[in-house]
């Protein structure tokens, strides 16, 4: 839809001219930048009821309840949700009697701005519960921004501004579930990163929550997005929080016998690592924007039944900006991950080794120090000879020990298999190697037989029971 975006001044005024909503605030961390905005509109007697700002870790707990032992940490998604249930519950209580015709809310952030040594780079929880109708059940919009500002004072002025921007899409665009994620980024491009978004409740129940994932990425609030089997938004900071992950990219257009021995093998050998710990592990599968648009202009109806094999199968999904592979690794090690491990094909790894030389030719070992940190490895699959359609016809499998490489990074290249940053996946099925998901893909959509014997059953069951990916 086509809007104006309107200064954050003239989005409080509305709000608070809007004799509907009324609600409370409660900010922890960064001040009370939200509440501010609408103290400072005018008219703020209409929408708020209360602000407050429990900034002791003790009162705080008297309040809103301890959080998970041994993690002592308040910036999270627990801490947001216990806010948002007590507030909203003590609005309820004391003033929907009185309030009969109003739509109330709650509004509440948990928030770490940048400190003085820049130790801490600055992240937020952010969340509203709200009701579009009097009376009616809740719904919740949380999310989790990364503040990109190197000014605690901008920083603080970045959360005001979104939280504006929050309130104001849920009252205001709550028809357009797209334009409500893009017009939280409004007068913020390029201070503030939103990775996480979930937006459910009542109101929106007809939403495939997995799109939330791909708006945020297609229209460049985030550069990754993350959901679970069950299709609601995950953040890496919460649930990957210390444990090592083993990532893998493809199309899953669909996922072949070959795609499916890639991940089980390279996992198993992920797991057997010395420096890893195996019963804390994390798989996840990961798509580009970049081969969503494979075909020309981005598909959601495409997107969305590569997401609902992967759901099935259990997967977590990461969709991703992140042509370079660096960009998903400086991502993920902003969250403490131990171990990183990306299983890709041999002819990828080839792609990556160009990519990287090309990238700063006057500098390789900065080229190449981005792409393999100490707590990165890759993990080669083999492919046959491009001449070869079986194993047999090949005899020689292409791996990381005889891949074609430029002369100019042997050195290189040569220092990343010692050190194991790159190892070969052992224990694989040869005989699948002639399996090539283009070719599947195009069986599927011609109406061709035997496909079903190149992908796993329950991948074959699920494309003929929902007729996906154009079968």
């Amino acid at each position: 839809m086509t809007r104006r975006i309107l200064e954050t001044a003239q989005k409080a005024l509305e709000i608070n001219l809007d004799e509907r909503a009324y609600g409370v605030f409660a900010e922890i961390g960064a001040g009370q930048e939200v509440a501010r905005h609408f103290f400072q509109a005018g008219a703020a007697a209409g929408t708020i009821a209360k602000t407050m700002s429990a900034y002791d870790k003790v009162v705080s707990d008297e309040i809103y309840g301890t959080e998970e032992p041994g993690k002592g940490r308040y910036v999270c998604e627990s801490r947001l949700y216990k806010m948002l249930a007590h507030e909203y519950a003590l609005m309820e209580g004391r003033l929907r009697t009185l309030r009969p015709e109003q739509c109330f809310f709650a509004f509440a952030d948990t928030v770490a701005a940048i400190n003085y040594q820049k130790t801490i780079k600055g992240d937020g929880w952010l969340g509203l519960r709200f009701q579009l109708e009097p009376g009616a059940a809740p719904n919740d919009l949380v999310l989790h921004v990364r503040l990109l500002d190197q000014d605690n004072r901008l920083q603080q002025q970045a959360v005001g501004i979104l939280g504006v921007n929050l309130l104001y899409a849920c009252f205001r665009y709550q028809h357009d579930p797209e334009t409500l994620l893009c017009s939280l980024m409004d007068n913020l491009h390029g201070r503030v990163k939103i990775d996480m978004v979930r937006l459910q409740g009542p109101d929106f129940q007809v939403l495939d929550k997995r799109l939330l994932c791909l708006w945020l990425v297609k229209n460049h609030l985030s550069e990754v997005a993350i959901f679970g089997p069950d299709g609601n938004s995950l953040h890496a900071g919460e649930f990957l929080y210390k444990k090592p992950i083993l990532i893998a990219r493809g199309s899953y257009r669909p996922p072949t016998l070959v795609q499916e021995d890639m991940t089980r093998c390279g996992y198993e050998q992920f797991r057997s690592e010395s420096d890893v710990d195996s019963n804390n592990t994390f798989f996840l599968a990961e798509i580009t924007l970049d081969n969503l648009r494979s075909d020309g202009d981005l598909n959601e109806r495409d997107f969305l039944d590569r997401a609902e094999i992967l759901c099935a199968l259990g997967q977590t999904v990461i969709v991703s900006d992140c042509m370079q592979h660096k960009r998903l690794i400086a991502y993920f090690a902003d969250y403490k991950i131990p171990g990183i491990g990306l299983v890709m094909g041999a002819r990828k790894l080839q792609n990556i080794l160009h990519e990287t030389s090309e990238a700063n030719p006057d500098n390789l070992l900065v080229a190449f120090g981005e792409v393999f940190p100490r707590n990165v490895r890759f993990y080669i699959y083999p492919c046959l000879p491009a001449e070869a359609r079986s194993a047999k016809e090949g005899e020689i499998l292409i791996t990381s020990k005889n891949l074609p490489i430029p002369q100019v990074i042997h050195f290189l290249y040569d220092h990343l298999l010692e050190n194991r940053n790159i190892v070969d996946i052992q224990g694989f099925n040869p005989s699948i190697l002639n399996i090539y998901h283009k070719e599947v893909l195009k069986m599927i959509q011609n109406g061709e037989s035997g496909w079903e014997e190149k992908v796993p059953p329950e991948v074959a069951r699920l494309i003929k029971e929902k007729r996906l990916l154009g079968w």
